[in-house]
């Protein structure tokens, strides 16, 4: 949700997120296959309160501006949920929202409107009931989804479209685009599976790391012709994929041919390196400001305080029930840790894209078990361990 919403800087020196994502209930009226919160109908009891939601966008906003999205969960059953987004938007924050579409009616998104709600995150994993009911166990889902977006078009209340990759939709993706782009979304935001939460349960439908790259090219390529933007999350390896591009465009003197037509996974450029990772502007670089921003621009506050460089990665940073947040954000071992390219471990401590890139630390987490150990999932070889052989 940053892309097209200009940061702020609010000091020199100052480590500050970029954006802040806030799961302020776990409670849910969908069961989706790939949940990372395995979110309930019921609230926790112990989730945190109005006035404490209150004291962490104080604490936020103390220090930097950054995007705060309201998540869940379906943040719209917490009954507070347009108070915090009303009293974030006052506070000078930019106040964005991850609802389940299905929620969507004509008056939902009047008052989001008028809290100062900027965009809404609308999860989409299919181009047809099919598809998208089965992965979000729900019957009526895709229709409701649809449903929900329109009420945004109409209303003139922005949104993006996320959707989740795997293997049960990754050929389904040029056609999930289609539908996006004729349902009237800014944006579109395929986000590569981490297997925490229920996604533990389907880890085997996870792509291959040859259909990730391949997904990501084709990503790359139709990126370039679309009218909104296009660009996937969770795939810190784009960036490097961005750079490559910039490489073969510039060395071939313009830009090559889209293929729009063309599968994930028949992709035709090839998965190796192209160079020592270049300093680009273009090139759809504009739009990434590094690869795996956990604790690094992007924190998660879940529903009882705790804080995570992201939602996908449970080490615990700190609780802002027990310190304040900046301290946590500026201070915290994990996060510093997180910041320090030069801790990387294995193949991505070795690659000349790491301060670029950085690898999936979740995925690593989910793997290995070390946050800091090489991205699974990445097919790439860095010129250094090449040179090595």
């Amino acid at each position: 949700m940053v892309d097209e919403i200009e940061t702020k800087e609010t000091g020199e020196g100052k480590v500050q997120p970029r954006l802040v994502a806030w799961e302020t209930t776990r409670a849910c009226n969908l069961a989706c296959v790939h949940c990372r919160a395995e979110a309930q109908y019921h609230a926790d009891p112990n989730q945190l309160t109005t006035q404490e939601g209150f004291k962490l966008l104080d604490e936020i906003a103390s220090f930097a501006r950054p995007i705060i999205i309201l998540t869940g969960g379906e943040p719209l059953l917490r009954p507070d949920i347009y108070e915090i987004a009303a009293y974030g938007s006052r506070l000078g924050l930019r106040m964005v929202m991850s609802p389940c579409g299905t929620s969507l009616t004509p008056e939902v998104v009047k008052k989001l409107k008028e809290c100062g709600i900027m965009r809404l995150s609308i999860s989409l994993d299919g181009s047809s009931p099919e598809v998208h009911d089965n992965f979000r166990q729900t019957p009526g889902a895709f229709e409701a989804t649809i449903r929900g977006m329109r009420y945004c078009v109409e209303a003139g209340l922005s949104f993006q479209v996320n959707t989740t990759v795997t293997k049960r939709n990754v050929d389904d993706l040029p056609k999930i685009l289609e539908t996006v782009l004729a349902v009237g979304a800014a944006a579109w935001h395929p986000f590569m599976l981490v297997p925490t939460g229920r996604g533990k349960a389907i880890r085997d439908e996870e792509v291959s790391p040859g259909q990730y790259e391949a997904t990501l090219l084709w990503v790359e390529t139709v990126s370039r012709t679309q009218p909104i933007l296009v660009k996937p999350t969770c795939a810190p390896h784009y960036v490097r994929i961005l750079r490559q591009a910039a490489v073969k465009q510039r060395r071939e003197g313009g830009a090559s041919a889209p293929e729009q037509g063309r599968s994930p996974a028949g992709h035709p450029h090839d998965a190796r390196h192209g160079g020592n990772a270049p300093h680009m502007t273009g090139y759809g670089l504009h739009t990434i400001s590094r690869g795996c921003m956990a604790g690094d621009g992007f924190c998660f506050v879940s529903h009882l305080g705790e804080v995570h460089g992201c939602g996908f990665l449970p080490i615990l940073a700190g609780n802002v029930r027990e310190k304040p947040f900046p301290e946590i954000y500026q201070n915290s071992p994990v996060f510093r840790l997180l910041r320090d390219y030069g801790k990387l471990e294995g193949k991505c401590g070795a690659c000349e894209y790491r301060a670029k890139c950085g690898g999936c630390r979740a995925r690593a987490y989910a793997e290995t078990g070390n946050y800091l150990d090489e991205e699974p999932y990445c097919v790439y070889e860095p010129l250094a361990r090449e040179v090595a052989r």
